[in-house]
């Protein structure tokens, strides 16, 4: 190469390496965040999304724990039964390009996160429920099995000696999980699994199959999720509300706060629990809660913390 043409050449890698830079700098680290106390869900989130980049991959992991964790009673595997004594179970997937899929009303299938993934990826459809998405699940390749433990099925038992249906407020710190990332590339994906309220009417489905309430993804903006319960999510559409309020300009926080005052403002909300996170394509995040003793856990640079939300009411 002649000296002129060298000098040519690395001078115009001069001037557009400061475009470059800020570029660069533009795409915040991997994070992903979950609703509750969750630091293995994050953990093996994160984990995957250092492996493959893409934060769709992380928020699946990060669902696939308490899916699989017979402690955890309120997702999955050991997940308290409806007032019949059927474990079923509900969830959602969205990525950051707007394809969505969900299951409703799924029994015998332990990780329904990644039935709702097949559902997006190998169906025309976003939800699919009962009989039908079980038998999607087995001709995925998905394996039968009873997700009712001793213990869940002993706590079933001993609350068919009154049968009275009280949602509770924070139950054992937990509940639903959902699921916010950004991948290596700073794409937004979410995700949400749950077997929902013990003890529900059989049949009863919450929000967390449903796309807008449990969970909403825009890439242009950023992603939200909410646990409690879920009928309130559901009349107020909370987490594409929040997304909507981030688009106009809020923060993740304010976002938050808004879409619960919606709550508060219309329904009698001193005796149940719902809970909102939220994060914008720069890595920021929010979290706002009506009552207080909702936490949520955050992974990002390899490290994992539980914060408390702030709430409505103290």
């Amino acid at each position: 190469m002649k000296r002129r043409s060298f000098l040519q050449t690395t001078g115009m890698l001069g001037l557009a390496s400061p475009a470059l830079l800020e570029q660069q700098a533009t795409v915040p680290e991997p994070i992903i965040i979950a609703t509750w106390k969750n630091e293995k869900g994050t953990q093996a989130g994160y984990q995957k999304i250092m492996e493959t980049g893409k934060a769709l991959d992380g928020v699946e992991a990060g669902a696939w724990v308490p899916e699989a964790d017979p402690n955890e009673t309120t997702v999955g595997y050991g997940g308290y039964p409806d007032r019949d004594g059927h474990v079923t179970l509900d969830a959602c997937i969205m990525d950051h390009l707007g394809n969505a899929g969900s299951v409703t009303f799924l029994e015998h299938i332990m990780h329904p996160i990644s039935v709702a993934r097949a559902v997006m990826e190998k169906t025309p459809h976003v939800m699919l429920s009962g009989a039908g998405a079980l038998e999607f699940a087995l001709s995925q390749g998905f394996k039968k099995q009873d997700l009712l433990t001793e213990k869940s099925k002993k706590a079933w038992l001993e609350w068919k000696k009154q049968a009275k249906y009280e949602p509770k407020v924070n139950i054992e710190r937990h509940d639903t999980i959902g699921l916010l990332a950004l991948g290596k590339a700073g794409e937004i994906a979410g995700a949400c699994s749950t077997s929902g309220m013990a003890f529900k009417m059989h049949g009863r489905v919450g929000d967390s199959p449903i796309i807008g309430g449990a969970v909403f993804c825009d890439d242009e903006v950023g992603g939200a999720c909410a646990t409690g319960l879920g009928e309130f999510v559901m009349k107020t559409l909370g987490s594409f509300l929040i997304v909507e309020f981030m688009r106009q300009g809020k923060s993740p926080q304010q976002a938050c706060e808004e879409a619960i005052m919606r709550i508060v403002k219309r329904y009698k909300y001193q005796e149940f629990q719902v809970g909102y996170l939220a994060m914008n394509k720069k890595g920021e995040y929010g979290a706002y809660a009506i009552q207080k003793g909702f936490n949520f856990t955050i992974t990002k640079n390899g490290k994992t913390e539980v914060i408390e939300s702030a709430s409505y009411m103290s």
